[in-house]
């Protein structure tokens, strides 16, 4: 065939390309045609001038692959958020959660299990297998000092148990609440480190911060933020968790079917907002009229029937700062019972999120062999005061809402309007038999649920486990369940030992002896130890977990010493005696407190906020920001403004028209402060606490061109502030600032220069606005104190 010159020549070339990958004899000199036999036998140069032998005599060595049987277990870590011991179904609670209760009644049910009595020590903790002042996280992550079971950072000596897995092949999932990496590096540069990313976790969809919005959430798909509830207005924080977790069991389960997983599931809920979907709200309406002191009735004579407590136990009395319900006002008793609707709302909600996932389970035939451990971070939580709250960021900033203030939220209760918490009441009869709450080392503080269901590798349906257990022995136990050895080194560093005990021993054997008999608690000051069921316990300055700021002597707190073995809800303080037993937990007590870096003792909560930050976010004079890549930074890593003298200058240009939409933001619809162009007006607007709002406008509209736009802030008398607004350089618009946050903002809202990300500091624009015109930069000047 006579073909074009360009066609005979790439003819050729891929002639002998398919020679040369074959491994056989070529070279552009060597046309002459071969047989087969002639092909084989023969060596000869190739293209990178080495000699290659024939393919007939060469052996093929591949890169060996972790392969598995599709027996090996799996984990499904489910963490709840401030749910006490007395709220699931299984455990007496009031609240409908019937997908929990079926995984107790075909497990097993752990009565004698604690935790640290706050979120991030015990979120570092039940990974890690090791105290939390082992590991940095002596208090929460915002909350660190300059030692080392302070620093806020768990060490890479003591990583995380998915690590195991995950060297080991397990694929590996983070789902959910994440707030035990430090605020300070919770933006898109990082480092890293301290991110689940780095814990061993291949896939992450997380809010890294103690709570959020369920409604408008704050999320990272890995290190990527992303904004899941935009444009859906059907959107639920609970519902997307699971959604995704579901996207990727069948992933898994379609792809590679016989490899492992390792999932760590961590709702919003029931931390505060207390937020749920409409049709939950209304399904709870008037369920709570009865009252805290006989809802406590009522679930204590369901613990004892569901046999969650011993015979014998004693129901606690009230606290004297907790009113009796039948001494509320008719207007209070409805408030409060308002409250609690939303908080049952919520849990009932999650639950029914958690039986999706279990269906998933059963779809895909792994729920037999999935290893599922539900536990709660900590007690009940108190934190919504004597008042109940309708914006959490209150207590955040030492403040605690009014009833008057709670009231004018009471018909959107549980809606995105609110970051609603219930009075303290409800958190004492959520920890029923107990006396007290999240925070306190009490067991109403430290004594949580937890359901284990294995049908794999627990023979036992429905049967209750009374060994004392913390929530460093959940480490130890999955790997024993999944086999694997803890790594004495990973990445080249040596481990830490843990400090938990595998409680693997107890799955199939109701009677075993207590292998963890030894425990000591510090949180906030507060202290316990426990030996051998005896435990003594302190209320450091007798505080509250809705008193904040402030330092006390630790050598004024008074010891209470409680017999567990005949005393299950720590009713009867046998102090008097017993005095050699106080002093021997003492003494057992401060050699822990060496041994695992509780010293030195603190107790000012707000002072570690402002001392972390100053020490790790940036203090300079003049920030300088450039979009569209200043988004989703975290507060803590924000310009420090809050009541101090500052400016806030944008240099823009307006198209011929106008322009509207966010020039920064910082915060969001529970506080924060905005400055945007809107109506053609240059606006600075402050949001203190969702209960107060303060606008100052310019009185000329923005001209078109290139524009300087400024906001000067100047501190005034009483936590206030005046703002005086520029455009090139002309004053055009004044007013007062009356009321400031004095410490945060929000949890986890960010600061966004060029749109207000997550939920919204001003009413005046929506969930589009990006500012329309150009903005070249933003700068932030806060000169420095005299």
């Amino acid at each position: 065939m006579n073909l074009p010159l360009p066609i005979k020549i790439a003819t050729r070339f891929a002639a002998l390309l398919a020679v040369c990958w074959a491994g056989f004899a070529c070279s552009q000199t060597d046309t002459e045609t071969k047989t087969d036999t002639e092909i084989k036998t023969k060596t000869v140069e190739g293209f990178d001038g080495k000699i290659a032998k024939s393919y007939e005599n060469s052996v093929e060595v591949w890169p060996e692959e972790k392969t598995f049987t599709g027996d090996e277990p799996n984990v499904l870590i489910i963490l709840l958020d401030d749910v006490g011991y007395g709220q699931l179904g299984s455990y007496g609670g009031l609240t409908e959660t019937p997908n929990m209760d079926r995984l107790a009644a075909e497990g097993l049910i752990y009565t004698d299990f604690h935790t640290t009595a706050l979120c991030s020590p015990s979120r570092a903790s039940i990974l890690a297998g090791r105290n939390h002042h082992s590991i940095g996280l002596g208090s929460h992550a915002n909350t660190a000092m300059g030692f080392p079971g302070y620093a806020g950072r768990v060490p890479l000596s003591a990583q995380a148990i998915s690590r195991n897995a995950q060297i080991a092949g397990w694929s590996t999932y983070a789902i959910g609440k994440w707030d035990h990496t430090p605020g300070f590096q919770v933006h898109q540069v990082g480092p890293f480190t301290y991110w689940p990313t780095h814990d061993g976790f291949d896939h992450t969809y997380t809010f890294m911060a103690a709570d959020v919005s369920n409604f408008a959430p704050v999320m990272y798909a890995g290190h990527e933020p992303v904004e899941p509830a935009r444009d859906n207005p059907d959107y639920h924080l609970s519902t997307d968790l699971a959604d995704k977790a579901i996207y990727y069991l069948t992933g898994k389960a379609s792809i590679d079917p016989d490899r492992p997983f390792f999932m760590f599931w961590a709702p919003g809920a029931a931390h505060t907002p207390h937020h749920a979907p409409d049709e939950y709200l209304q399904k709870y309406r008037g369920k709570f009229d009865m009252g805290w002191d006989k809802a406590r009735e009522m679930t204590f004579a369901r613990q004892i029937e569901n046999g969650v407590i011993p015979e014998g136990t004693v129901l606690t009395e009230r606290p004297d700062d907790i009113p009796a319900w039948n001494s509320l006002s008719d207007e209070e008793k409805k408030m409060y019972a308002r409250e609690m609707e939303a908080f049952a709302a919520q849990l009932d909600h999650v639950d029914m999120e958690i039986g999706r996932m279990v269906e998933t389970l059963e779809r895909i035939g792994e729920l037999d062999n999935t290893l599922i451990i539900i536990t709660s971070d900590n007690g009940a939580s108190a934190e919504g005061g004597l008042a109940g709250t309708h914006n959490e960021v209150l207590f955040v900033n030492g403040q605690q809402a009014s009833f008057e203030s709670n009231q004018r939220f009471y018909d959107e209760w549980g809606t995105a309007e609110t970051f609603n918490h219930y009075h303290a009441g409800w958190a004492w009869a959520g920890n029923t038999p107990f006396k007290y709450f999240k925070q306190i080392v009490h067991r109403g503080g430290v004594q949580d649920p937890m359901i284990v269901h294995w049908p794999s590798g627990i023979e036992a349906k429905g049967e209750v486990r009374s060994q004392y257990h913390h929530i460093i022995d959940i480490g130890p136990t999955v790997l024993e369940a999944l086999g694997l050895d803890p790594l004495e080194e990973i990445d080249g560093i040596k481990q830490l030992p843990f400090d938990g005990t595998s409680f693997a021993y107890t799955f199939n054997d109701k009677d075993a002896d207590d292998r963890h008999t030894r425990q000591y608690y510090e949180l906030l000051g507060n202290r316990a130890m426990y030996m051998d069921g005896w435990k003594a316990v302190t209320i450091h300055a007798n505080r509250m977990p809705w008193s904040t700021g402030g330092t006390f002597p630790f050598e004024d707190d008074v010891w209470e010493l409680y017999n567990l073995n005949e005393d299950f809800s720590e009713s009867n303080n046998v102090v008097d005696q017993y005095p050699e037993k106080l002093k021997e937990l003492q003494e057992a007590w401060d050699e822990d407190a060496w041994k695992y870096n509780v010293y030195p003792l603190y107790d000012n909560i707000a002072a570690r906020i402002g001392e972390t930050n100053s020490h790790y976010a940036p203090q300079r004079e003049e920030f300088v920001f450039y979009p569209p890549g200043a988004t989703r930074i975290s507060e803590q890593y924000s310009p420090p403004v809050k009541n101090r003298n500052h400016t806030i200058t944008a240099y823009a240009k307006i198209p011929d028209g106008g322009a509207e939409g966010v020039l920064v933001a910082a915060g969001g619809l529970y506080g924060g402060y905005a400055f945007y162009v809107h109506n053609n007006r240059l606006v600075y607007a402050y949001n203190a606490f969702n209960e107060d709002r303060y606008f100052v406008r310019s009185n000329v509209p923005v001209p078109s061109g290139e524009v300087e736009l400024k906001a000067e802030y100047e501190v005034a008398e009483g936590l206030s502030g005046m703002v005086t607004l520029y455009i090139n350089g002309n004053k055009v618009g004044q007013g007062e600032i009356g009321r400031i946050h004095a410490v945060m903002y929000s949890l986890s809202e960010t600061f966004d220069v060029g749109e207000d990300t997550g939920t919204l500091v001003s009413k005046e624009y929506n969930r589009e606005n990006e500012f329309s015109g150009t903005l070249d930069k933003l700068v932030v000047r806060i000169p420095k104190a005299n």
